[in-house]
């Protein structure tokens, strides 16, 4: 997979690979983790040109209040939904 795209979101798509099935971060826990704890709304852009997905698993990041959040990957919100309930998330 040759990923094209800028520094910043070639890092977020980076950390998006390390989160493990099953378990979910939010946009900000992205950013903070990424060491641009500021950045939680670039993140969500960043997400949301991801051009991978789920390849890339941008559907296990999810809104700070515990709502899912948006999904740029054919088939929406409703597709996030059932890729976290497949890999057992409670949403």
């Amino acid at each position: 997979m040759n990923l094209k795209g800028t520094k910043f979101q070639l890092k977020v798509w980076n950390y998006l690979k390390k989160i493990p099935k099953g378990e979910v971060r939010t946009y900000l826990e992205v950013a903070k983790a990424i060491g641009k704890p500021k950045a939680f709304r670039a993140v969500a852009n960043a997400i949301g040109k991801n051009p991978y997905p789920p390849k890339i698993p941008c559907h296990r990041v999810i809104k700070s209040d515990g709502s899912v959040g948006g999904y740029s990957g054919e088939g929406g919100v409703n597709k996030k939904l059932r890729l976290l309930r497949s890999e057992k998330v409670l949403i």
